[in-house]
């Protein structure tokens, strides 16, 4: 897929030598075709890396698609260098006056603060409010999920005894539902956190609906009434070792952590993890892109 990124982005020689197609600026400009605008709400520690998830995964699609990176700069980035943010990345400030088809909001180790207690909690704010009338759909992930459906509905998220962590079997509520075109019966995803939202709080809120749900790992997409937000408390975009990087981590540092469910071949961390979710991956961000985004934003932005 032609994605327009920045040259020089470090993303770019880990996916050619993965054979994506990435198409930097100057081959960008010579394309008669009006790309798609995604801003990117980049909320993770490890920027890079979560730069490389959704770009790979962003590639599976013949749309030409434009992306802006930015970031909360009320928030100190400890994990990513000020050279990257300011060579690759925007304030809010400086793209509002934009609209854009489409923004991904990402996750964010900050799930066991409340949410105002987040620093950058009225920043972010602002950008889910800018939104809504500057934006065609907005897809909130993990804990932006959790954000976007606690600012625009309310809902909030609960503590769970252990983290929820592993790839887990979901069922489709409806397979009329545009964003699960394609898929089995069942799919997989991973998650990996210690919130959750509960099924009943979205049944019975009337600008919700429940898409997409597991029996273990509970609520997964919800879909607003107007399908202009999606919110997936999953992760699609994970990479084969993200969930191995993040247990070793946590056992590294001391922490609690339990082997993820269904991820290594018997349960065995010295085994080769088994990637389950990719195809459906692909499928959703390419079912996203397309029926959310392309063929319901204006050729024209006023």
């Amino acid at each position: 897929m032609p994605i327009n990124i920045p040259n020089n982005l470090p993303a770019i020689t880990i996916l050619k030598n993965e054979n994506i197609f990435i198409m930097d600026e100057l081959r960008a400009s010579h394309q008669d075709i009006r790309p798609l605008r995604i801003a990117f709400c980049n909320l993770m520690p490890l920027k890079i890396v979560t730069e490389t998830d959704f770009i790979r995964i962003l590639s599976n699609t013949p749309l030409q698609i434009e992306i802006d990176f930015f970031y909360m700069d009320k928030h100190d980035s400890k994990n990513t260098s000020k050279e990257h943010l300011n060579i690759f990345y925007k304030t809010f400030d400086q793209i509002r006056h934009k609209r854009y088809d489409g923004l991904i909001i990402t996750g964010a180790p900050v799930e066991n603060l409340e949410f105002e207690q987040v620093d950058y909690w009225n920043e972010i704010s602002k950008v889910m409010d800018w939104s809504k009338k500057n934006v065609t759909n907005t897809l909130h992930i993990c804990w932006g999920a959790q954000a976007g459906l606690y600012h625009h509905y309310g809902i909030q998220k609960y503590a769970m005894e252990k983290k929820l962590f592993g790839v887990f079997e979901h069922r489709i509520t409806d397979n009329k539902i545009p964003l699960f075109r394609g898929f089995d019966d069942t799919f997989p995803t991973p998650h990996s956190r210690y919130t959750e939202n509960r099924i009943k709080d979205i049944q019975h809120n009337p600008y919700l609906t429940l898409a997409a749900w597991s029996e273990k790992a509970g609520v997964h997409v919800i879909i607003s009434k107007n399908s202009r937000q999606i919110f997936v408390t999953g992760h699609f975009e994970y990479n084969s070792e993200t969930l191995k990087d993040e247990y070793e981590r946590d056992l590294n540092k001391g922490l609690p952590i339990d082997i993820p469910e269904n991820y290594y071949p018997a349960d065995n961390p010295k085994e080769k993890p088994v990637v389950k979710w990719r195809a459906n991956a692909n499928l959703f961000f390419v079912n996203w892109l397309n029926y959310y985004v392309y063929q319901e934003t204006p050729y024209d932005w006023i």
